[in-house]
């Protein structure tokens, strides 16, 4: 008998589109600067640890709670251990947020555009998704949180530095959304590790003030660990604790895992090398791509958003032959985006290569 074909999926997961990441060709000769990775190694002492760690340990759970790594970055940010909850990388910390605080058919709220994660959970939570369009120059509405109150918004993400523009936001524009947003606001602080140090503020200061701030930091960015997948939430205590205790999953960190963020942590004096050196090298590539005639956004990440000269050459154009040549950056096949390519800040040499190969093309 021949058996009818039946779909399994939850409709809401069959309607929608998963996110799409950023190409990971392994090819040794490829440059590549389309996902945002550090061009830097980890801290010599990561290496150092794994050279020496004890793998028979691994016969047995590690901490649950992530105790020690939790304790270290709580005092690194003048917090308590119960404001940390430990992710496996951003990507976990951002839907353990979905599923703590939004029920199905409750609204999210983000920026237009963004990182396309955000709708993508919504989608596998059955949450309403409203984004709200950025001005041209990047900056918010000036209605986003009166949007945000009136939608009812129980989750409302704010990358800061923002993907893909590199726009900054202030403490002070952070918290004004805070105190008129319904629900929680994620603070995204994916590559707040590349800020220019005089305009850096207190991520604790804003958790302390505000009780409804969830803020996410990652160490695949600035601490050159993409490929470990580690990152924390930070909030109040009684935001971070459903998550820590309820809706995380058991042992989501491993034990090779917490001992390598801490002693990556614990070296801030590498960490803060190379987020200076990719500062140098941001403001460096930034004016040579102006040389060439490009319009480059201001960033405050360790990638740029360039805009090609159209109609000379269009930047799907760029990309693809970029991407022919060696060199692959990011396009994002949008309405907003379609004149424009994201590339990442590579070392020195990268990013030679790299204007070399553009300035032929354009």
């Amino acid at each position: 008998m021949k058996l009818k074909m039946t779909s399994f999926e939850r409709p809401n997961i069959r309607n929608m589109e998963g996110y799409a990441p950023g190409e990971q060709l392994s090819a040794h000769d490829i440059i590549k600067l389309n996902t945002n990775e550090s061009p830097f190694p980890p801290t010599k002492r990561v290496g150092e640890l794994l050279a020496n760690f004890n793998y028979e340990a691994l016969n047995l759970y590690p901490d649950p709670s992530s105790s020690s790594l939790r304790e270290f970055i709580a005092e690194m940010h003048g917090l308590t251990p119960k404001n940390i909850a430990i992710t496996h990388g951003g990507d976990e910390g951002l839907r353990l947020a979905m599923t703590t605080f939004v029920d199905p058919g409750e609204h999210c709220l983000f920026e237009d555009p963004t990182y396309s994660l955000y709708s993508v959970l919504a989608g596998i939570q059955n949450a309403k998704s409203l984004s709200i369009e950025l001005n041209d120059d990047w900056s918010l509405p000036k209605d986003f949180a009166d949007r945000a109150v009136k939608s009812e918004s129980k989750l409302t993400f704010i990358v800061n530095p923002h993907a893909p523009s590199g726009r900054f936001l202030t403490a002070k524009a952070l918290g004004a959304i805070a105190d008129s947003t319904p629900g929680v606001l994620l603070i995204d602080e994916a590559y707040f590790d590349f800020v220019d140090t005089e305009l850096k503020y207190n991520t604790a200061e804003i958790v302390k003030k505000h009780k409804n701030v969830l803020v996410l930091r990652t160490l695949s960015k600035g601490y050159g660990l993409a490929g470990l997948r580690l990152a924390y939430l930070v909030g109040d205590e009684k935001l971070v604790a459903p998550i820590r205790e309820k809706t995380a999953d058991s042992y989501n960190t491993s034990k090779l895992n917490q001992e390598l963020g801490l002693v990556a942590l614990q070296d801030q004096d590498y960490a803060n090398n190379v987020w200076n050196e990719i500062r140098i090298e941001r403001s460096c590539l930034s004016e040579e791509l102006r040389m060439l005639g490009f319009k480059v956004n201001p960033s405050q990440t360790n990638f740029i958003l360039v805009e090609s000269p159209e109609p000379k050459i269009n930047a799907k154009e760029i990309y693809n032959r970029l991407r022919e040549s060696g060199v692959l950056v990011r396009y994002f096949d949008t309405k907003r985006l379609k004149n424009a390519f994201r590339v990442t800040v590579g070392t020195r040499s990268q990013n030679a290569i790299f204007l070399e190969k553009l300035s032929v093309i354009s």
